[in-house]
């Protein structure tokens, strides 16, 4: 079932549609489940991330999949699919790094959470462990001619609320 979905994951129209259409379904089942559920976990571990909008400052919850790492802190990576924009979440990150983020099995507040953008071999690095996770990872980077973004989150007060 896995291999399937990685295989689907990567064509045209799945590219097409699934950046509008799952965000949607997980941020429902979130938030049906009262916080406990995402779909996504069914094949990713993942994360719901409540980052400040760059422009509006306003809180903003993101479903994502997330790369867990041995000292505690976790990778986020900025595909978008392979489309050719940074997806908007990341900006987010930028303007604003502290957020929090919950997870099935995470304390029902969530955890706040400061991020910081990866760069030169620490970021490749990461993109390894990413790929090693989800090989569709390798294919977004070849449709894109943007360096995607990789956001190490560490503990620490986040900011952007529930």
């Amino acid at each position: 079932m896995t291999r399937w979905v990685q295989r689907a994951s990567t064509t045209r129209a799945f590219v097409r549609v699934a950046p509008t259409v799952l965000p949607a379904v997980d941020r429902a089942v979130h938030r049906l489940s009262g916080g406990r559920t995402l779909l996504s976990e069914v094949l990713l571990p993942s994360v719901m991330l409540v980052a400040t909008g760059a422009r509006t400052g306003l809180p903003r919850r993101t479903p994502l999949a997330w790369v867990p790492e041995r000292e505690g802190t976790w990778l986020l990576i900025g595909s978008n699919f392979g489309r050719a924009e940074h997806p908007a979440w990341s900006a987010n990150l930028l303007a604003h790094p502290r957020a929090r983020v919950y997870w099935a099995g995470g304390p029902a507040e969530g955890v706040g959470v400061v991020a910081r953008l990866l760069t030169g071999a620490e970021r490749e690095a990461a993109w390894g462990a990413a790929v090693r996770l989800w090989p569709p990872y390798a294919t977004y980077r070849s449709r894109t001619a943007r360096e995607i973004r990789v956001f190490r989150l560490a503990r620490g007060e986040g900011s952007a609320g529930r």
